[in-house]
């Protein structure tokens, strides 16, 4: 369809078909070598997928991370991203990484309100502030979470950063793609879970970060998104869509230091 090729990732970049492998080999890696500081698949709801994992730090955590996938709500789970934990953890902060039912299973709005409860669920195991990061469909999804309607005062007040990494923040240009068979959406629906549209907003600092090397329609959307919010916005120089996030295995890089600030 209309802009299915823009919206494409892996055939703009090169070598792209090896990076979900290797995703996964640093991500088991990782967790192997926590041992008892990893705790995996914890339920937060009825399917399988509704689980969540968690890495502690060595010490008394300062605060939790956590960290959403991305994969156009339609692909991966939180197991190939552990290794991004690294980062946060070396800071002292906990990390969780939860994965969530896909398209066309369940819908676009389906995923938000089971990560609202995935959000939830990891306040109830933790103390201390909570920020909150994910990458493209996860990026949507962690702007999402300011939504007042969707997480109540009482965890809403512990978030203190959001950091959207290559966000979609309006999904009416999805309708114009092959995609749509899968996420089933109308304009309106487009609309209500658009994070540009979003009505009732808990400010906190945000940072809308993406890749200088990424497709224009993911530049365009992040760039929506920090003129509307108002937010910094950080374009990555040299980094595309399969690498912007690498930044998260770094404890001096300012995408960490912005969620651990």
């Amino acid at each position: 369809m209309e802009l299915d090729d823009a919206y494409a990732n892996a055939s703009h970049i090169k070598g792209a078909e090896g990076y979900p492998p290797r995703w996964q080999a640093k991500a088991k890696a990782f967790r192997d070598g926590l041992g008892g500081r990893a705790e995996l698949g914890l339920p937060y709801g009825d399917s399988p997928r509704q689980a969540f994992d968690v890495f502690r730090p060595q010490n008394a955590a300062k605060g939790t991370v956590v960290f959403i996938h991305g994969g156009f709500w339609r692909a991966f789970d939180g197991s190939a991203w552990s290794h991004l934990a690294a980062g946060p953890l070396a800071r002292g902060w906990a990390v969780a990484m939860p994965s969530y039912d896909l398209c066309p299973q369940v819908s676009i709005a389906d995923i938000t309100r089971q990560i609202a409860v995935a959000v939830r669920s990891v306040a109830a195991r933790t103390e201390g502030p909570i920020a909150i990061t994910g990458h493209s469909a996860g990026g949507h999804l962690g702007a999402r979470m300011l939504d007042r309607c969707l997480i109540p005062d009482a965890v809403g007040q512990r978030i203190s950063a959001v950091v959207p990494v290559s966000p979609l923040s309006d999904l009416r240009p999805l309708l114009k793609t092959t995609m749509n068979e899968d996420f089933k959406l109308t304009e309106q629906a487009a609309i209500d879970e658009s994070p540009l549209f979003m009505t009732d907003r808990r400010k906190v600092p945000v940072t809308v970060w993406v890749g200088a090397d990424e497709r224009p329609a993911f530049l365009d959307q992040a760039r929506w998104l920090a003129e509307k919010w108002h937010a910094d916005h950080v374009i990555a120089p040299g980094k595309h869509h399969f690498d912007v996030i690498d930044a998260m295995e770094d404890a001096q890089s300012d995408l960490v230091c912005r969620l651990t600030a």
